[in-house]
């Protein structure tokens, strides 16, 4: 992958393994924009932006981009980090249609035309497979350290609560990517790169990553 030129990293993650803060982490070290889930979700369900209407917004002046970050704005801090996203989302994935699928998957390519970044989940692997300068990473993690990690974000919630949850929502990601992209998440083939963060910080991980980019460019 080639920093001189626009690109996109995308981070396909377990629950409960760190990915989403490794990406935003990642973001702040190449001084890119972050996006994820709640940013895509925001605005396919709650803007109820469509395909059609991307396409509409292409057409106006001032240029798409433009259009679309006033879209992006209310959902950002100062900071650039979401206002919608507060760590590890452990509740269930709603499901996805087809005409969401392919607006969301519109919204990103878009995105990644137009600025470099770093995006997680989305079934990125898939979505920008044929982006000319694309780096694709899945973080995993023991079970163990994913429960604890976890139960110290949510210490409401019981151990039995955590495992179910962690095991529905391995089962719903799979069949998301399955059913939109014909493929298993866990196929290490969809990946440059596959991290266990088993004896891994974050901030180990975003340097390993970054030393990866280092000697590929």
């Amino acid at each position: 992958m080639r920093l001189t030129d626009k690109f996109v990293i995308s981070v396909n993650r377990e629950l409960g393994s760190g990915g989403r803060t490794i990406g935003e982490k990642l973001a702040g070290r190449l001084g890119v924009s972050f996006y994820d889930k709640a940013l895509i979700n925001a605005l396919t369900r709650e803007l109820h932006l469509t395909v059609e209407e991307i396409e509409k917004f292409k057409g106006q002046k001032p240029s798409w981009w433009s259009v679309f970050q006033s879209k992006i704005a209310p959902f950002r801090n100062p900071t650039g980090s979401l206002l919608a996203t507060s760590g590890e989302d452990i509740e269930s994935e709603v499901l996805t249609t087809e005409d969401i699928f392919r607006t969301e998957t519109r919204i990103l390519q878009e995105i990644a035309h137009d600025e470099s970044c770093v995006i997680t989940g989305r079934s990125g692997f898939f979505v920008f497979q044929h982006h000319p300068n694309h780096m694709s990473i899945l973080i995993q993690s023991p079970m163990d350290n994913r429960i604890e990690r976890l139960q110290s974000k949510h210490p409401e919630r019981s151990r039995e609560e955590i495992i179910q949850t962690i095991e529905e929502v391995d089962q719903q990601r799979e069949n998301y990517i399955n059913k939109f992209t014909k493929t298993s998440r866990y196929d290490a083939r969809n990946y440059d790169m596959v991290l266990n963060m088993g004896n891994l910080t974050e901030d180990d991980a975003v340097d390993i990553i970054m030393e990866y980019i280092r000697r590929t460019s």
